[in-house]
């Protein structure tokens, strides 16, 4: 019950950062370009230099000019979504290739409708389960078209699906709105996609999921959550599609820092 209040207080503390899908889509359109052209000066004017939180990769705070932003990547996929109560986007990204693969997560963060922190989850060959080709496969074959308004959850309802995952981890009593089907999408390893398919195949226990942000798009039924996985605090994205309340797909990267987190 206080969970469920201090989730709704969030809410209701986001509602005077209200944001337009063109604004939001205008600064992720420049992030995409810097990315494929390695070019950070167009970016770089839709930050917000009064209230800079900076550049962050794989959660450590960087330069900017050091950054994956500053080498031309060859996207072959882009996905975005847009939190219009909270100013902020998440962008997945896939770099398919052979020879210099990436997926990568983006949350971008405003204030005064600009820009005031990037936030990116980084994965390449080396990371947990990581599969390019599989990951590009799979996502190709998903269905995140908008819902229908009158089929939309709110975004209460939404985080709150995202959350009972999460803390699964790390209270095996929690129960989670499960989807049937429901598919994860981990690393490049992709879960039984039948009409049957389910993502309840059993969690680790006793891991606890930190730090967590949150971009919510409720006319995708989607939420991202970008967060420090386990005791090692490994830099993590989840991203979720929720629909009618329960979850229907899950992808997951996560950057270990050592050869696939070390197992």
């Amino acid at each position: 019950m206080l969970r469920t209040i201090a989730i709704a207080t969030a809410f209701a503390a986001t509602a005077s950062a209200h944001c337009t899908r063109p604004l939001l889509k205008e600064a992720v359109d420049a992030y995409l370009t810097a990315q494929t052209t390695g070019h950070i000066d167009p970016f770089t004017t839709h930050f917000d230099n009064s209230t800079w939180l900076g550049y962050h990769e794989n959660s450590l705070k960087v330069n900017i000019t050091s950054g994956i932003l500053t080498k031309p990547l060859a996207i072959t996929h882009n996905r975005s979504f847009y939190d219009t109560s909270s100013c902020a986007t998440f962008t997945e990204v896939i770099v398919n290739s052979t020879t210099n693969p990436y997926v990568i997560g983006t949350q971008l963060r405003f204030t005064n409708h600009k820009i005031n922190k990037v936030d990116s989850v980084v994965t390449r060959p080396g990371d947990w389960l990581f599969n390019v080709t599989g990951y590009a496969y799979w996502t190709a074959y998903e269905n995140w078209e908008t819902i229908p308004e009158e089929q939309r959850d709110t975004q209460l309802t939404i985080r709150k699906a995202a959350d009972a995952y999460l803390d699964r981890f790390n209270n095996k009593n929690v129960t989670v709105p499960w989807g049937t089907p429901c598919v994860r999408l981990e690393g490049g390893l992709y879960g039984d996609s039948g009409p049957n398919g389910t993502c309840n195949v059993g969690v680790p226990s006793g891991v606890p999921i930190t730090n967590r942000r949150y971009v919510i798009d409720e006319t995708l039924g989607s939420v991202d959550v970008l967060l420090d996985f386990g005791n090692s605090k490994w830099p993590d994205s989840h991203l979720f599609r929720v629909e009618t309340g329960k979850l229907r797909y899950v992808h997951t990267i996560t950057h270990c820092g050592i050869a696939n987190c070390g197992v």
